[in-house]
C-alpha cells in the first residue's frame, strides 16, 4: 500500500504580491476603472498638440540658429538668406504655442462628450 500525502501552505503575503504582479500584466476591463479611464481621456487631449508643439518650436529655433549663423559667419554671401531663415524661425518659434492652443481645443472638443458621459457617471455613484 503506497501512502498519498497532501501538503498545503498558504501565505497572504505572497498571495498578494502575486496578484499585484499578475494585475501589472494582465489588465482586465473590469480592472481599468471609470476614473483611470477619464484620466488617460484628459490626456490624450493635451498629448498630440503639445507634441506637435514641441516639434515645431524646436525646428523653429533651429532654424532661427541657421540663420543667425548664416548672418554672422558668412556676412559677406550669405546675410540676406540668413535675415529670411532667421525671420522664419521667429515665426515658427511664435507659431507654437498657437498650435498647441489650437489642436487642442478640436482634440477637446472631439472628445467632451466622452468625458462628459464618464464625468457624470463618476458624480452619480458618489
Amino acid at each position: 500500500m503506497t501512502e498519498e500525502k497532501f501538503s498545503y501552505s498558504y501565505s497572504a503575503k505572497q498571495q498578494a504580491e502575486i496578484k499585484r504582479i499578475r494585475e501589472k500584466y494582465a489588465p482586465s476591463a473590469e480592472n481599468m476603472d471609470r476614473m483611470e479611464q477619464l484620466r488617460r481621456l484628459d490626456a490624450s487631449a493635451t498629448r498630440p498638440g503639445a507634441v506637435i508643439a514641441s516639434v515645431t518650436g524646436a525646428l523653429s529655433t533651429l532654424l532661427f540658429g541657421l540663420g543667425m549663423c548664416c548672418t554672422l559667419v558668412w556676412a559677406d554671401t550669405m546675410f540676406v538668406t540668413g535675415v529670411v531663415i532667421g525671420v522664419v524661425g521667429i515665426i515658427g518659434v511664435a507659431a507654437a504655442p498657437l498650435l498647441y492652443s489650437r489642436i487642442t481645443r478640436k482634440r477637446r472638443k472631439k472628445l467632451a462628450p466622452e468625458i462628459i458621459r464618464l464625468s457624470d457617471e463618476l458624480l452619480d455613484s458618489q
